[in-house]
């Protein structure tokens, strides 16, 4: 059965600032939308029945009226938070994560916690693919992607500290934003790796993640698009990326031409390749610096895949460890100094659409060099393949440039859905 669509965040936008009491329905709402779809989808492990009933009868805010899902490595105020693995507390959380308290004093309304592979990881959840449940919805952010892709929900929270936000909305065809590390406070948030961990929204259309993200920083992010230089990146210097991936990527390039942007190539492949290697080496030090002692306490309770990362961890030394940090900090400071203001870099969010089978949430090799230097990655929806699987594009640009990845970006998936059409659910 196709969904009927939940309302946009931008349609709630404008019902609500004229008659505030309707962002109540709109939970409401999202609600019976949400229950209707979860045994195809099986996206949260948990779901607030009363949410509708917290919203009052004059919410303000810009995102009144917004439901929002939030992952389970998010606190938020009596509900726990598991991390998708039974070594966490099943006890109420007292408090919410500031980012859920900011976007709560925003109008939004937090419907329940989305699933989450265990620790952020590989181990998959029980997720299905909205577009179709016989594929993998991507990971760690599983979810919050299938929610928002499925059309059940207009905003959903991530974490991506490899690439948990952008492979999942790729697969799931979803747009999705990772925020640029240091513009969001972290507390509360069970990440993995300190030095690569950062907050994502997923919602519906870039237009309406764009309203979210500006809401949430507190700032316009959008310029013209004559502001605006876009490199292209195919990704082929660090994975095997489909023929149908590449040919989204150079089919959005001839697309932004026709809008009058120009792109040329990305060449420092080079360095990105070195980013590349150095991320696992820093997220599996920094994982067992935190995870670590459950190898000793609690082995049975870990799957394969996070007991041999910690192992991996374990064995690294100081002298690697910093030597990875040094090499990233290094190539951040050339990009800045290399990339001229208003660049965005524009390359494929997974190197094809969502592998057949429940096993494996994919890889996440193409946002590990973006992951590791803290840039903030929009993913446009709108691609497909042969057999109608979405196909992300992934923007990347240094902290600063979220408008200019906003502009493009908005740009691309009109052209998208013009060509294509909008995606098809379960």
């Amino acid at each position: 059965m196709k969904p009927t669509p939940v309302s946009s965040i931008a349609e709630r936008v404008r019902v609500v600032q004229s008659d505030a009491a309707k962002a109540q329905q709109f939970v409401a709402d999202d609600l019976a939308t949400v229950k209707a779809r979860e045994e195809d989808l099986q996206a949260w492990v948990l779901i607030d029945e009363n949410a509708p009933q917290t919203v009052g009868p004059t919410p303000a805010g810009p995102l009144a009226g917004v439901s929002v899902g939030v992952k389970d490595l998010i606190d938020v105020a009596g509900m726990p938070t598991r991390s998708g693995s039974t070594t966490t507390s099943p006890e109420n959380k007292l408090s919410s994560a500031p980012c859920i308290e900011l976007l709560e004093s925003l109008g939004a309304t937090v419907l329940g916690k989305t699933t989450t592979t265990e620790f952020g990881f590989f181990k998959p959840s029980k997720t299905r693919n909205p577009i179709n449940g016989n594929h993998t919805p991507g990971g760690s952010s599983s979810g919050s992607a299938a929610a928002v892709g499925g059309k059940t929900l207009p905003l959903a929270l991530g974490t991506q500290t490899a690439g948990s936000v952008t492979r999942p909305a790729s697969y799931c065809g979803a747009a999705a934003f990772v925020f640029a590390r240091q513009d969001v406070n972290l507390e509360g948030v069970d990440g993995m790796a300190k030095s690569l961990d950062s907050l994502g929204f997923l919602a519906q259309t870039t237009e309406d993640l764009n309203i979210a993200v500006a809401a949430f920083l507190n700032r316009p992010l959008t310029l013209t698009t004559g502001d605006v230089t876009v490199l292209l990146w195919p990704g082929s210097d660090i994975a095997e990326i489909s023929p149908a991936m590449t040919g989204a990527i150079n089919n959005a390039a001839n697309l932004l031409t026709e809008t009058g942007l120009e792109y040329c190539s990305f060449e420092l492949t080079d360095h990105v390749a070195t980013l590349t290697q150095d991320h696992p080496v820093i997220m599996a030090y920094e994982a067992y610096e935190k995870h670590g002692r459950l190898l000793n306490e609690r082995p049975e309770d870990l799957s394969p895949q996070f007991r041999e990362l910690l192992i991996t961890g374990k064995g690294l030394s100081q002298e690697q460890y910093d030597s990875a940090l040094s090499r990233t900090q290094r190539t951040d400071e050339l990009f800045r100094s290399l990339l001229k203001p208003g660049t965005v870099i524009m390359g494929p969010a997974a190197q094809d659409a969502a592998p057949y089978g429940q096993e494996s949430t994919g890889d996440p090799v193409l946002s590990r060099p973006w992951q590791a230097l803290g840039y903030p990655v929009l993913t446009v929806p709108g691609a497909r393949n042969a057999t109608g699987m979405p196909l992300g594009i992934q923007l990347i640009g240094p902290p600063g440039t979220e408008a200019e990845l906003f502009t493009v970006g908005k740009t691309l998936e009109e052209k998208l859905t013009e060509q294509h059409g909008g995606n098809e659910s379960l």
